[in-house]
């Protein structure tokens, strides 16, 4: 891991509207997506990177989804050695995980990444036509956290 594999540290703002689909409907709104499943799961420190993996695994099963039911993925890839392990391990295809560039090419901007890789997703998501979207991001110490979406029309 060094500076030359790893994502650059940018300012960043973001925010985005959760919501019930009552509160959707009382609104007028119209969802962009709908969640589907989230999991949270952590590895030994040592491994830290690869807390995603666990994470995405068990988002799978409580979306009752496999691997390739996966159209589109963002992987925070905090370090190009993060990424590349998190995709073999879950079997992604690598032609549709951060398709419009990772953080090593939009950056990190910390307390605003969630942010911006689930609305990087669902605009890729809807650019795309795809049905079901992956996020993750790997947590500091072995951590990761997993979110599937599913667009809305």
């Amino acid at each position: 891991v060094t500076a030359g594999n790893s994502s650059g540290l940018n300012d960043g703002a973001a925010a985005l509207l959760v919501a019930s689909s009552a509160a959707v409907e009382r609104g007028g709104w119209s969802p962009m997506a709908r969640i589907v499943a989230s999991a949270v799961a952590g590895v030994a420190p040592e491994q830290m990177g690869i807390g995603p993996v666990p994470a995405t695994r068990k988002a799978l099963a409580r979306a009752g989804l496999s691997a390739p039911d996966i159209g589109l993925a963002e992987l925070n890839e905090a370090f190009a050695a993060q990424a590349v392990p998190c995709m073999s391990e879950l079997g992604l295809d690598p032609s549709v995980v951060n398709i419009s560039g990772g953080a090593i090419a939009l950056g990190h901007p910390l307390g605003c990444s969630g942010a911006r890789i689930l609305t990087t997703l669902v605009h890729g998501m809807r650019r795309r036509g795809v049905r079901y979207g992956l996020a993750t991001m790997c947590i500091g110490v072995g951590q990761g956290i997993a979110i599937i979406v599913e667009s809305v029309s």
